[in-house]
């Protein structure tokens, strides 16, 4: 295939998440919070917590360590991160490498469905200039109401409702596990990937053991795997 070629696939709708997909935030965020979490008292570097808790929310995180360490962690820490975490990646973020190659190549409706919020991926998306070639199909789990982020389905739902569109129609691109199964519980078929900074050894392991059907490192190789798939009608 030509590279100045579009991929023509069968599938009507491509789903991506943000984070570790579109731009290199987890490893960001992963340094903040684990910075925090050793200051409360649970020590941790940064390439662990991403690891562990890829694709969840900081506050399910501060959760989880609660109930495993039996560390009462303040509320304040909820703040703290946040505003932290948004100063560094107002400045910091930066876009996957060779998103805008595979998203010229991809003859598709997309969007995006993340667990960041609004105002997040606003500015990352902006800041990174892939804004402009998802507006206005960018949602974000929390604005669907409490307790519904990934590992449920609902905002990928929420996602192919806005195209009148049932699941087995849609592809998704995720790089964590919770993401990845809530695509699966969705009823959507889903690449892997592990292309970003917060990528570990068995990373790719464990999205295939999630439900990925394929996993991919580079972003460029996106467009040929969506129509190598497309090819594939797999039993979900």
């Amino acid at each position: 295939m030509n590279i100045s070629q579009s991929v023509n696939t069968g599938f009507d709708l491509i789903i991506f998440d943000c984070d570790g997909v579109l731009v290199d935030s987890e490893i960001i965020a992963a340094d903040v919070e684990s910075k925090l979490l050793t200051e409360a008292g649970y020590p941790i570097e940064a390439e662990e917590l991403a690891e562990r808790f890829a694709g969840m929310t900081w506050e399910n995180i501060l959760f989880q360590v609660e109930r495993e360490a039996s560390i009462p962690l303040s509320a304040t820490l909820l703040d703290r991160s946040e505003k932290l975490l948004d100063i560094r990646l107002a400045n910091e973020v930066k876009a996957i490498p060779g998103v805008e190659f595979a998203l010229a190549r991809l003859d598709m409706p997309r969007c995006i469905c993340s667990n960041s919020s609004s105002v997040r991926l606003e500015t990352m998306l902006t800041k990174v200039g892939l804004k402009k070639l998802f507006a206005p199909h960018i949602y974000s789990a929390k604005d669907l109401g409490p307790d519904r982020v990934k590992p449920k389905p609902d905002i990928f739902l929420h996602g192919a409702a806005q195209f009148d569109l049932s699941p087995s129609q849609v592809i998704v691109v995720e790089d964590s596990m919770h993401g990845v199964r809530a695509a699966r519980a969705a009823g959507m078929r889903v690449i892997g990937f592990t292309g970003a900074s917060h990528t570990y050894p068995s990373h790719a392991d464990k999205l295939t053991d999630a439900g990925a059907e394929t996993v991919i490192s580079r972003m460029s190789d996106l467009p040929g795997v969506v129509a190598a798939l497309s090819e594939w009608t797999a039993v979900i």
